[in-house]
């Protein structure tokens, strides 16, 4: 019952290439960005799409495959958990990131 307290499954597309990043003692990390669309109607009748942007992040392993087999415009589907997280930028700015952190990912879209 405890994995099902930060969990998160989305679908979307994929906006940019994954970036695959090595750091000390061969730890590897993946990034990439990824769109949600919603469609619904207002109340004044019109339809309006919502796109959202999600920031995805994967580690070891997935990090390797989610840059051999993924590529910007594929629709993906990911499961993860979500996380925060602050940092401070270069003028000593305090900024808050929101990331999903990729536990496992199914490639839906022929695309390659």
């Amino acid at each position: 019952m405890n994995n099902l307290r930060n969990n998160v499954q989305l679908i979307g597309y994929l906006g940019k290439d994954v970036e695959l990043l090595e750091f000390e003692k061969g730890i590897k990390v993946a990034r990439v960005s990824m769109a949600t669309n919603e469609q619904y109607t207002n109340n004044q009748g019109e339809k309006v799409e919502d796109t959202q942007w999600h920031n995805l992040v994967a580690f070891g392993k997935s990090a390797e495959w989610m840059k051999q087999l993924l590529a910007k415009g594929v629709e993906v589907l990911v499961s993860g958990k979500i996380t925060y997280k602050s940092y401070e930028n270069d003028k000593g700015e305090t900024k808050h990131a929101t990331e999903i952190v990729v536990k496992d990912f199914i490639k839906l879209s022929k695309k390659d």
